[in-house]
């Protein structure tokens, strides 16, 4: 991870993105909340409308730090019957651009496919993240994740039960 508040590289900020990948493949979802900061919004759009605004556009998730907390515990419960058990998931990250950096903020972009095998089917996500990051204390932090899905709708089952 990051030490400093020195320039951060690209290939720093991969790192970073697959080791948050790895962490949410492995549903070691409570060290994933870690790399969040105390303020995050994690937003996933409707796929009719990629670039609304949360607060007046139905969002398939609009979280903030105490909703996604929420979120995980539910996920890590037994009350989430859409993921008992877990689904399996493999996460693919590229194309990771640096498109503002000011001070300890960075803003990035990445493309993602996610592959979600549960009950004998695989439910393929595409799309692309639009993160916010800080450095927290020499290390890189979540503020804003925005999951920006590419597919004209969720087919089959019409939702995403899983954190994206």
């Amino acid at each position: 991870m990051v030490t400093s508040t020195s320039v951060i590289t690209r290939a720093q900020i991969e790192d970073f993105l697959y080791e948050e990948a790895a962490l949410l493949d492995e549903w070691r979802l409570r060290e994933w909340l870690e790399l969040m900061t105390d303020d995050v919004i994690y937003e996933v759009p409707s796929t009719d409308v990629p670039d609304g605004d949360s607060r007046n556009t139905l969002f398939i998730v609009a979280d903030n730090a105490e909703r996604l907390r929420l979120r995980v515990e539910q996920l890590l419960g037994k009350s989430a019957w859409a993921e008992n058990p877990k689904s399996r998931t493999r996460r693919m990250i590229s194309n990771v651009r640096i498109r503002e950096s000011d001070g300890d903020t960075l803003k990035i972009t990445a493309n993602f496919v996610v592959y979600r095998m549960r009950s004998g089917h695989i439910d393929t996500y595409i799309g692309r993240y639009e993160h916010t990051l800080v450095q927290d204390h020499g290390a890189l932090k979540i503020r804003y994740r925005r999951a920006i899905l590419d597919l004209e709708a969720l087919q089959p089952h019409g939702k995403v039960s899983i954190i994206l």
